[in-house]
């Protein structure tokens, strides 16, 4: 009998991640708060539930993929959260981009009913989780990592090992994201210096892409940025923003200045309050094109 998993969150990242559990021949049982976003799993085998806590089997594994701490809290321990129900030996794996401390605060909080909590945030975007190309962060109990490996497996290239502190593998995702924002920063301003002597933006990147920056961050973001084509969209810059907020709260609770990372959530920040909070988050481009005179609105 097909061992059941149970998931909960089916937006953007959600849904292809809780379906290649689904290909690999999990028994899934899923959650959405918005009913008809699991409509599509359920008609190819999944179980849908009503409310979190019926998603989760006692003892079971159960995922997460939510847009912010209050969303994760919520399902974890609200009106109808999961909590009580996962019970003793059971496994929460967050894979959401939350603050370290909302990370260590549920470890506390699932130890004291007997279940176990990881933190697996994810490096990819939608596409990469359909191609199951995410890069996971793990960290939390040996145990309970190493039962749900085989999961992690199943929606991923591979994994990278932080230890046992629940809130090391979120520390290293707000890292990742406020380098990638920064090369976002990076890129948008060379190739709008280049545009404005008279040079080819997509000429420009093409190049830096085969040479200095041959990696995925410059070669896929680099080509968004030189064609000022910011669809689809697949990391909203509001979350984005989010995010950056994260890593300031974290840096300044350990006393870590991050200069650059206060340019980037000003820019992200002006993003949002121009009604860009939507778009994908690589339209932080857009301002510096304005800044530099170069305003082609296409919103």
């Amino acid at each position: 009998m097909p061992q059941q998993i149970s998931f909960i969150g089916l937006g953007k990242m959600g849904e292809p991640i809780a379906r290649n559990l689904l290909k690999a021949g999990y028994d899934l049982r899923v959650y959405n708060r918005s009913t008809e976003k699991a409509e599509a799993l359920v008609a190819e085998g999944a179980q849908r539930a009503e409310v979190p806590f019926e998603a989760v089997e006692p003892g079971g594994v159960v995922f997460t993929m939510l847009s912010n701490d209050v969303a994760v809290k919520e399902v974890v321990a609200g009106e109808h959260g999961f909590l009580h129900r996962l019970g003793h030996e059971g496994v929460h794996v967050s894979l959401s981009t939350i603050s370290p401390e909302t990370s260590r605060e549920l470890a506390r909080l699932h130890a004291e009913y007997g279940s176990q909590y990881v933190a697996s945030p994810v490096f990819g975007r939608p596409d990469a989780a359909a191609a199951r190309k995410l890069w996971l962060c793990v960290s939390g109990p040996e145990e309970a990592k190493a039962r749900v490996r085989p999961f992690l497996e199943a929606i991923g290239q591979g994994s990278f090992d932080y230890g046992e502190d629940s809130g090391a593998a979120n520390v290293v995702k707000l890292c990742g994201n406020f380098m990638i924002a920064s090369a976002q920063e990076a890129m948008a301003e060379a190739l709008t210096l280049a545009e404005k002597n008279g040079l080819q933006r997509e000429q420009v990147m093409d190049m830096f892409a085969q040479t200095l920056f041959a990696c995925g961050i410059y070669q896929n973001y680099g080509k968004m940025i030189a064609q000022q084509r910011y669809e689809p969209v697949g990391f909203q810059m509001e979350l984005a923003l989010k995010d950056l907020n994260l890593a300031l709260d974290t840096a300044d609770q350990v006393r870590v200045p991050m200069p650059l990372a206060s340019l980037m959530h000003n820019r992200l920040l002006t993003g949002v309050a121009k009604g860009r909070g939507g778009m994908d988050w690589t339209a932080l481009a857009k301002g510096v094109a304005e800044d530099a005179g170069l305003d082609k609105e296409q919103e």
